[in-house]
């Protein structure tokens, strides 16, 4: 049976238990994803003739489990493991993977013997079949490992986050900079100088739609590992990720110059202090400052922009996360945007909200550049984002539709009040170039006004109705059913407040209005379910989710009062807390639903049978198709039952104290209190508890009586 993607999640993130406590997120990452790694190469790779990946005989996830309880487990693991897998493969090195002897994180003697044998144990289960638990196409594994280090990235705090950029603003990056719409192949290249664990490059990649060749370079050691192990965990094992300080050493190049690539991607560490260490700005050996200046000491933003520039090909295209104070800082900084917006290299901005990335909490934006044509450029399409997230824990976080309105809206250069406009250079140059986007960009909410007049002598001010006109161009009579006016000005209801929602809802224009739109959902979902229904094994699930969510937002585009983004977000929750799992069971193995037994373990390890469930076909439907009357007559006992507990809760309150009728008791229930029946029958000082015992007694008779009736 596939494993369901949303399990394998939790299923993962479950595994970090064995090594929370002995140290931080930022480093027990490093043994969780290394696991998860060798366990993926070891089922896909092992034994295989020509594999990119060579697992070398006696370096499997099989010969680590055979490690368990041994007494040098951690040096085992090093030298048995993880040193062949890194001589045998030239994409890697030992130094990728954490020290499986450290005694500082993972304990001494027994304590470390028991931490990783638990959590080999976890990687050891049979559900995590990563050979055969894929859907062509659907990198569940290489997903999963994204969903870990965002987790991980969160748990990280604000100074060791840094690693990972968040898969939404890849997501917007990768789309913008039109890779897609291009003519991608083997040839084309995409580069990201500060790659941290390469999910940025990955996302390039995926929207290419055909192989493309990626380059990396991340100055963390650790770090680069990281990307190293993601490249092969996506199918990207020819990645090339090399170790090293961007700025000071760049190691992709042509000769003594840069190499340049078709696509230059980056998110590079925010204002960067120490950028100039050990280089020589004013005689940089590779240009990148020459033509636009030497951005300022303690800043290093430009110097990574100017980096992308400069590796970018005369036809090439990048984007670039940076701070929003790259947009209208001063001196230094002034100069070299206005060389830049002169050149017309930068294609465009976005601003995004405040607080989504993991190393800091301040807005950032996307300078997108792009060389071709840029002599020919008249101005740079700017939007502001800044208002549109979802709250996700201590972070902020787009939704699906935050990201699609803004990629709509880049793409098709659409001109959406308060949220984006194309500006002109000459406007730009009125401003002195500064760039910050309120200049350009009104986005602040509306304050509500208050009108003194109706405040003092009463009434609705009519400006306040006429904000509701697109509610009154669909029901242009409902207004004079609601409103009349009592002065110039001013209106007052034609009806009792208490009666204004039901007014509405009954309104003939409104109930057309609503009728309309079921009936418009009818018709896609008709639609819909016909191609769902013919699914078959080995299609790709987010190839359904794209078609689907597309042809949605298609449906309901110009429909009045219905905003098309928050549709299509409905339909997307909808995907990631259901549908998506459904999905990829079809694609493994058809429309097979397959029932099996819940297990579940208590605390002291011993199993409990919880019933049967099935995941394609979930239970409640099941049952409620084929055992509808047996769910009433279990409902109806569950209701009865409740009705006895709370009766013989509201008896034991009222006779439970030192001298009432259940005191002499150790346990009420009825076998307890037929015995004391017995004890007290004939004793005239016990006739009143008595009395309370016999109607006890009878309440229960009456309840199973009922209830074996039932059976």
């Amino acid at each position: 049976m596939a494993l369901k993607k949303s399990e394998l999640y939790s299923f993962l993130w479950s595994s970090c238990d064995e090594l929370r406590g002995g140290m931080d997120a930022s480093q027990y990452k490093d043994y969780v994803l290394s696991l998860l790694f060798i366990r993926y190469i070891s089922d896909k790779y092992a034994d295989v003739p020509y594999a990119p990946i060579t697992v070398p005989k006696g370096a499997s996830f099989a010969d680590m489990v055979a490690l368990k309880g041994t007494p040098d487990i951690g040096d085992q693991i090093n030298k048995k493991i993880i040193a062949p897998l890194a001589a045998a493969n030239q994409q890697l090195s030992q130094a990728d993977f954490p020290d499986f002897n450290e005694a500082s994180k993972l304990g001494d003697g027994k304590e470390k013997v028991e931490k990783l044998t638990n959590l080999i144990a976890i990687f050891e289960d049979p559900a995590l079949d990563f050979s055969s638990n894929r859907a062509d196409g659907d990198d569940i594994l290489g997903d999963a490992y994204e969903y870990l280090m965002r987790h991980f990235a969160t748990e990280s705090g604000k100074s060791k986050g840094q690693f990972y950029t968040p898969a939404e603003v890849s997501r917007i990056m990768a789309q913008i900079i039109g890779i897609r719409s291009a003519k991608t192949s083997g040839d084309t290249t995409v580069y990201d100088p500060t790659c941290g664990s390469g999910s940025l490059l990955l996302k390039v990649a995926d929207e290419a739609g055909t192989n493309v060749t990626l380059y990396g370079q991340e100055k963390d050691s650790a770090t680069s590992g990281l990307a190293r192990m993601n490249m092969i965990l996506h199918n990207t094992p020819t990645a090339m990720i090399m170790q090293g300080n961007t700025l000071t050493d760049p190691k992709f190049r042509d000769g003594d110059a840069l190499k340049s690539f078709d696509y230059v991607v980056a998110n590079p560490p925010f204002s960067d202090k120490r950028w100039s260490t050990g280089l020589d700005p004013l005689h940089d050996a590779h240009d990148r400052f020459k033509a636009f200046g030497v951005p300022p000491a303690k800043q290093g933003d430009y110097a990574y922009l100017l980096h992308i520039v400069r590796s970018l090909k005369s036809t090439g295209k990048g984007a670039c996360i940076l701070p929003h104070g790259v947009l209208f800082r001063g001196n230094a900084e002034a100069e070299i945007r206005r060389n830049l917006v002169r050149k017309g290299y930068i294609k465009g901005i976005i601003g995004l909200p405040a607080n989504l990335f993991y190393g800091t909490g301040i807005p950032a934006c996307i300078v997108v550049v792009d060389k071709e044509d840029a002599q020919a450029r008249k101005g740079i399409f700017m939007i502001d984002a800044s208002q549109g997230f979802m709250k996700d824990g201590p972070k902020n976080r787009l939704r699906s539709q935050d990201i699609h309105k803004i990629v709509d809206a880049f793409s098709k250069r659409l001109d959406i009040p308060g949220f984006s406009r194309m500006v002109s250079f000459d406007e730009i140059e009125k401003h002195e170039f500064n760039l910050n986007l309120p200049r350009y960009i009104d986005s602040q909410k509306r304050e509500d006004r208050q009108d003194i007049e109706g405040h003092l002598r009463g009434g609705i001010p009519q400006s306040d109705i006429d904000t509701l006109n697109d509610y009154w161009e669909v029901c242009p009579s409902l207004k004079k059913a609601l409103f009349k006016e009592c002065r110039k000005g001013y209106v007052d209801l034609t009806i009792d407040k208490t009666v204004i929602k039901s007014t509405i809802f009954g309104h003939p224009e409104f109930t057309s209005f609503i009728t309309g739109m079921n009936k418009h959902f009818d018709d896609w979902r008709g639609r819909s379910a016909a191609k769902l229904k013919a699914l078959k094994a080995g299609h790709h699930p987010k190839d359904v989710i794209f078609e689907l969510s597309e042809e949605l937002l298609a449906h309901y585009a110009g429909k009045p009062l219905i905003s098309k983004y928050d549709v299509y977000q409905h339909l997307m929750d909808y995907w990631t807390e259901m549908m998506q799992d459904d999905c990829y069971l079809i694609a493994a193995d058809g429309w097979k639903a397959q029932t099996y037994r819940v297990i579940e373990k208590d605390k002291k390890g011993k199993e409990k049978d919880r019933g049967w469930d099935c995941d394609l076909v979930p239970k409640p439907l099941i049952v409620a198709r084929y055992f509808a009357d047996e769910q009433a007559a279990i409902d109806e006992m569950t209701t009865d039952l409740e009705s006895v507990v709370a009766s013989i809760t509201e008896l034991e309150e009222e006779h439970g104290g030192e001298d009432g009728a259940f005191a002499e008791l150790e346990k009420v229930n009825k076998a307890n209190v037929a015995a004391r029946l017995k004890e007290v029958k004939g004793d005239k000082e016990a006739k009143e508890e008595a009395a309370v015992l016999v109607g006890f007694h009878a309440e229960l008779s009456r309840f199973f009586h009922r209830e074996v009736s039932h059976l």
